[in-house]
């Protein structure tokens, strides 16, 4: 499964939303975009992922990055999931995981030791161009924020 490469024109898309709008990537030209994608909506491991991109949203806003996050649940499980762990930003449903597979985030992976076809945790920062500026795979549901954050040189936070 061909994965995306820094440079690489990002595939478009066009998907409906949590909020029961739709979401179109074209439409945030301008702006940078971090599309993070996660297996399942209200597992602990994707909850503390979303958790954590949402703490950091203010400041992605500030440097001028759009955040979505895109997953295979249906919208009304995504509206349920933004609802309970307080989520500002859109999640976009992609339940016959044409852009998950596009953006190369869809497919085998190693899980407990077994190899299984699936969600391949994963981040893809988009330029204004709509260029991939940095692709991310396999990464981990804890502190993978935290390592975007100093990878966009967005400052730490003080205490």
């Amino acid at each position: 499964m061909p994965q995306l490469a820094v440079g690489d024109l990002a595939p478009d898309f066009t998907l409906p939303t949590a909020d029961g709008t739709k979401i179109r990537l074209a439409d945030l030209r301008g702006r940078g975009v971090v599309v993070f994608f996660f297996p399942a909506a209200m597992t602990p491991g994707c909850t503390l992922e979303a958790q954590d991109f949402e703490v950091l949203h203010p400041e992605l806003a500030a440097a001028g990055y759009e955040v979505v996050g895109i997953s295979p649940d249906t919208p009304e499980k995504l509206a349920a999931f933004a609802a309970q762990s307080h989520l500002t930003y859109p999640l976009a449903s992609d339940v016959d995981r044409t852009v998950l597979v596009a953006y190369g985030a869809y497919g085998e992976k190693k899980l407990y030791g077994r190899t299984v076809e699936g969600v391949i945790r994963s981040t893809v920062v988009v330029d204004p161009e709509g260029r991939v500026a940095l692709a991310q795979y396999n990464v981990r549901a804890t502190g993978h924020v935290a390592r975007l954050r100093r990878e966009l040189g967005l400052p730490e936070p003080t205490a």
